[in-house]
């Protein structure tokens, strides 16, 4: 992905010299809690906290700056995709999200915020909190380096905003707050294959609008979304995939799904809430 002197992303809020650090936890800890967090979709802060103690002010390295540079350029090409969808297919202006980097552990108006929890979009505050050191831990432990695939995390989250703003994220989250667990996972699952799909539609139109996708890029999102999907972590976790935990979807599912929002560009062959096949 060609990102470097690029433009940045002026809704960067950077708590990176704010946040405490985990130091202490091995790269097979830190996975299982991150799976922890993860499949049951909970704020494992705390356990962090017990097991590693939380230290204030951690140490930000160069890979630290590095990451945040390309957040900071992949944000900022999202708000110019997404301004321009809105302009052609939505009635309305697309108001861009603020995105929070950070340390080791921060808060949000959802609750505590971790490397454990992974990125996220925070309805409360409509803001995405991500730890810079996630994409190593996606290299690293969770098999999906590259920066296409760090790319694709983040119009992920993006892509949250976006389902806030058209009012589906809102009527989704409303109704998992009334039905069973077993029925509020599904409705997740929606959503987040909804997302991997407008993850979709942004790489197509950031292919078209900047020219920054290179060889291999495409495959490194679709790499990125089969090592994420609940199916490959409960079995890399050492578990039996159970369908009625899955909260994100299976690799096949998010991988097909990103595609189609690739291959259409059309928020409305998104719609994964009018289908009966995932």
């Amino acid at each position: 992905m060609k990102w470097q002197g690029r433009r940045g992303s002026r809704n960067i809020e950077d708590r990176r010299r704010m946040s405490g650090g985990t130091a202490g936890i091995g790269g097979v800890g830190l996975l299982v809690i991150l799976a922890i967090g993860y499949f049951a979709g909970i704020d494992v802060t705390p356990i962090l906290d017990e097991v590693t103690g939380t230290q204030g002010g951690g140490e930000v390295t160069e890979a630290d700056d590095r990451a945040a540079q390309f957040v900071s350029v992949t944000l900022a090409d999202t708000e110019e995709v997404w301004a321009g969808i809105f302009d052609r297919q939505v009635d309305g202006a697309y108001a861009p999200p603020t995105l929070v980097l950070y340390k080791g552990v921060t808060r949000s108006a959802c609750g505590g915020a971790s490397g454990a929890t992974g990125p996220f979009y925070c309805p409360g505050d409509r803001k995405i909190y991500l730890d810079t050191a996630f994409f190593t831990t996606m290299e690293r432990q969770l098999g999906a380096g590259g920066d296409f695939a760090a790319a694709y995390v983040v119009a992920h989250e993006v892509a949250h905003s976006v389902q806030d703003q058209l009012g589906i994220l809102g009527e989704a989250n409303r109704v998992r707050a009334q039905v069973s667990a077993a029925q509020s996972n599904e409705i997740s699952v929606r959503i987040e294959l909804q997302a991997d799909c407008f993850s979709g539609i942004w790489a197509r139109q950031a292919e078209a609008q900047f020219g920054s996708l290179e060889r291999g890029d495409i495959a490194e999102a679709m790499n990125a979304a089969k090592q994420i999907g609940d199916d490959t972590l409960q079995r890399n976790a050492g578990r039996v995939p159970m369908p009625h935990t899955f909260t994100h979807g299976t690799s096949e599912q998010r991988q097909r799904w990103f595609a189609t929002g690739y291959e259409t560009g059309d928020l409305n062959a998104c719609d994964t809430f009018a289908t009966d096949r995932l």
